[in-house]
């Protein structure tokens, strides 16, 4: 069953987030991830609100954990801890 990727941030290095974002991509896309929102327009209607808001969909959950656990994605997320806060999640998803 596929999965949706589901991140909010908020950036508080721009330039370190920026080197992030570059090495990110190539790892979500190396596990099957496919970006299907990355900071487009949204509407918080309950909870915390953080500018950037990123979907990505993987042919499964476990696609997505193993990303997230990759060493190409920890060597990303090297750069975005310290510069920003974020909440990731994994949701599964039938179509």
């Amino acid at each position: 069953m596929k999965a949706l990727w589901i991140a909010h941030v908020t950036v508080t290095d721009t330039e370190a987030y920026g080197k992030y974002a570059e090495l990110a991509g190539p790892a979500i896309a190396a596990h099957g991830g496919v970006f299907i929102a990355r900071g487009a327009r949204f509407v918080q209607l309950e909870g915390k609100e953080r500018p950037r808001n990123v979907v990505a969909k993987f042919p499964t959950l476990e696609a997505a954990v193993e990303c997230y656990n990759s060493p190409a994605y920890q060597e990303a997320l090297s750069h975005a801890k310290g510069a920003s806060e974020r909440e990731l999640m994994v949701v599964e998803i039938s179509e």
